[in-house]
């Protein structure tokens, strides 16, 4: 797999607010909004990790690699090329040169992406990546996650784990999808918790230093603030 990264220049982390950011936390906590909008604020790169391994399932899928063979999946993990734009106003995903931004979106890959993601090759590939992206960022970057302030970059400057109810995440859900049925979306959560907790490599879980946030009686609007708040008050004392 190619680590080329589309970020800015090999240089390091040298600015004195630059911060690396890893924000945690299941689906339909408000992730990938609150770290997008945390990242453009504070004028940070962002990154969508759960997008690269929607990537790679993508791939496997059209190229009729069995996905519930992890042997099959290891063997061929290595193959796809997959780039992350970072600039969280337009973040971009692509495999082999193709935009894969809507393909990967999909309930299949949705289904599909838990038993991938837990085949231990794919993760050691894929964390390699995102380690690589985080360094390139120079002016810091918010990574956000299942595994970050665990196992991707567990020496993050802050890290924040979402959390919200199963009712809450599920109603978020099917707003995000029309004519969605809330009692099968909340039952594919749950198991989706179930398989991303209980896999054997790089578990989804809270790291020891993470600061929780509970979103489920917060506006999105509030959880951007806070967390800006948390990170700003990190880049003053850096």
């Amino acid at each position: 797999m190619s680590t080329t990264v589309e970020t800015v220049s090999a240089a390091a982390r040298t600015a004195p607010a630059a911060v690396i950011v890893a924000i945690d936390g299941p689906s339909g906590t408000g992730k990938s909004s609150t770290s997008k909008a945390v990242a453009a604020q504070l004028g940070l790169s962002y990154l969508d990790t759960g997008a690269q391994y929607r990537a790679i399932t993508w791939w496997m899928l059209n190229n009729g690699i069995d996905v519930q063979d992890p042997a099959a999946i290891a063997t061929a993990a290595a193959k796809p090329v997959i780039v992350s734009g970072t600039d969280p106003s337009a973040p971009t995903i692509t495999v082999d040169g193709e935009d894969a931004s809507g393909p990967i979106r999909t309930q299949e890959v949705t289904s599909k992406v838990s038993a991938v993601s837990a085949v231990p090759e794919v993760r050691a590939l894929i964390t390699e990546l995102q380690r690589s992206i985080a360094k390139e960022a120079e002016r810091g970057i918010v990574v956000e996650g299942r595994d970050i302030g665990t196992t991707v970059l567990p020496d993050a400057d802050i890290k924040i784990f979402l959390t919200a109810s199963p009712e809450a995440r599920a109603a978020r859900r099917s707003g995000e999808v029309k004519g969605s049925d809330l009692a099968a979306t909340k039952e594919a959560l749950i198991k989706r918790d179930a398989a991303d907790s209980g896999r054997k490599t790089s578990p989804l879980a809270k790291a020891g230093d993470a600061v929780e946030v509970d979103t489920t009686e917060l506006t999105l609007t509030q959880v951007i603030e806070c967390v800006v708040t948390l990170v700003g008050e990190k880049q003053a004392a850096k």
